[in-house]
């Protein structure tokens, strides 16, 4: 996430259309109880099986943990990347432990991927970061046991990265059996910098930076390229899906309906974007913050204008919706917070009033004080798409009482289509005041 003030410089653009923020309801309300703790800060959330109710969650300095549907965390971990990952800052740190997903047939075969920063290759520049590795390991026994065995790690990709900041590093099987992957745009400010592409490297279809990717990891070596894949031929890297990405932070497939595809992708100091993503898809940046204008080289000042399609000539596509960031628009009301957390399309059965809404958040609305945000956004009625999806504020209520206090870090989904949100008390990678809530009721 891109959360770090230094590398966010402020930018100035007037809105110019009425329809610029999505439009925002009166608050109503959501209900978490309490499932787990102990953890740093959460990344992620996957169901082992539905029978068993069990549920693995990732923890941003290495561990994977087994955690009981009463919220007994095992002591013993799923898996431990400690010793492969690079050196994390006690302070703010955006690398870690940052995607994980089991294999659709995981009970057969007893798969699991991660994305995480490792140290930076020998062949790339010394003022280089990290490379972000995404690798296959597999239980010691498929299953058996939930302990992985850690001599059976297989890397699929790895890709080195200039800067710290924009790892994207979210993962998640798709409908179609491939697995996805969000990658940031390399880090630092404006598109621009160590390592950047002169024309970003959200818009470079010669780089991984700032994509969506799509591979299928039950073929080729190390992975196959799906056929249908946009550049799986020529005009770019085969692995591309879709493009145009800041720092696409969390993403999901929503298991009802058409199973869409919906990124929050995190922007720089003005707007927050959450896209609905298709195939070879371009979405803007650095062309474009959200909906808007925006000039590298001068981003306090976006221009009139704008190119409407990338180097390719594809069109760029708008987020469904967007809303603007108090870094920018202090004391706006329409300032949802600083950078969005994608969440889920709900599709459980705890919360009839959210069904087929999109849950999601944003990690706060200031940097130094822990103000996370809640959103619920709805689908647009047929033939009023031009307004976008609207977006409502739920007030968080604490089932054991108290007021909601938190960053929020992402959110997961269960294999009943249950939602949970993950939150930390700091800013920073210390102490171990990392949460996760269940959403058990709301209206």
């Amino acid at each position: 996430m891109n959360r770090f003030v230094a590398m966010r410089p402020v930018i100035l653009i007037l809105a110019a259309f009425f329809w610029v923020v999505s439009p925002v309801w009166a608050a109503t309300t959501v209900r978490l109880r309490l499932l787990a703790e102990g953890f740093v800060s959460p990344t992620a959330l996957v169901p082992v099986s539905a029978a068993a109710g069990q549920v693995l969650v990732a923890d941003q300095p290495g561990r994977v943990s087994v955690v009981e549907p009463d919220g007994t965390v095992q002591e013993e971990p799923f898996l431990d990347l400690r010793g492969r990952m690079i050196e994390l800052k006690d302070g703010f740190d955006e690398r870690g432990l940052l995607g994980m997903a089991l294999h659709p047939k995981f009970s057969q075969n007893g798969k699991v991927y991660v994305y995480y920063s490792a140290p930076r290759r020998e062949v790339m520049p010394t003022n280089w970061d990290c490379t972000s590795r995404l690798s296959e390991f597999q239980l010691i026994k498929p299953g058996g046991a939930l302990v992985v065995n850690p001599a059976s790690e297989r890397v699929l990709l790895e890709i080195d990265k200039p800067w710290f900041n924009h790892n994207g590093g979210c993962l998640a099987f798709g409908p179609d059996g491939f697995l996805y992957l969000s990658t940031g745009d390399g880090g630092n400010g404006n598109g621009t910098g160590r390592g950047h592409s002169p024309i970003s490297n959200g818009q470079d279809l010669t780089t991984l930076l700032g994509k969506v990717l799509r591979i299928d990891v039950d073929g080729g070596s190390p992975y196959r390229i799906p056929s249908d894949n946009p550049y799986a031929k020529r005009g770019g890297r085969p692995e591309i899906f879709a493009y145009g990405f800041r720092n696409p932070w969390r993403m999901s497939f929503d298991r009802g309906g058409a199973h869409e595809l919906f990124v929050g992708d995190i922007g720089q100091d003005q707007y927050e974007e959450v896209d609905i993503v298709v195939k070879g898809g371009n979405y803007g940046w650095f062309l474009r913050e959200g909906r808007h204008c925006f000039n590298p080289e001068d981003p306090k000042n976006a221009p009139a204008a704008c190119p409407t399609t990338g180097a390719d000539g594809k069109p760029l596509i708008d987020p469904i919706l967007e809303y603007k960031n108090p870094n920018r628009f202090m004391n706006d009301p329409e300032a949802g917070g600083i950078s969005v957390m994608g969440g889920y399309v709900y599709r459980g059965k705890l919360i009839p009033a959210f069904a087929g809404k999109y849950v999601f958040g944003d990690w706060s609305k200031s940097w130094g004080v822990p103000m996370g945000m809640v959103f619920l956004a709805t689908r647009p009625e047929a033939g009023k798409g031009a307004l976008g999806w609207v977006r409502e504020t739920l007030k968080v209520e604490m089932e054991e009482g108290g007021a909601f206090k938190g960053y929020i870090t992402g959110f997961g989904e269960d294999a009943s289509g249950e939602l949970y949100l993950f939150t930390n008390a700091s800013n920073g990678l210390v102490g171990r005041t990392g949460k996760v809530y269940k959403l058990v009721g709301g209206q």
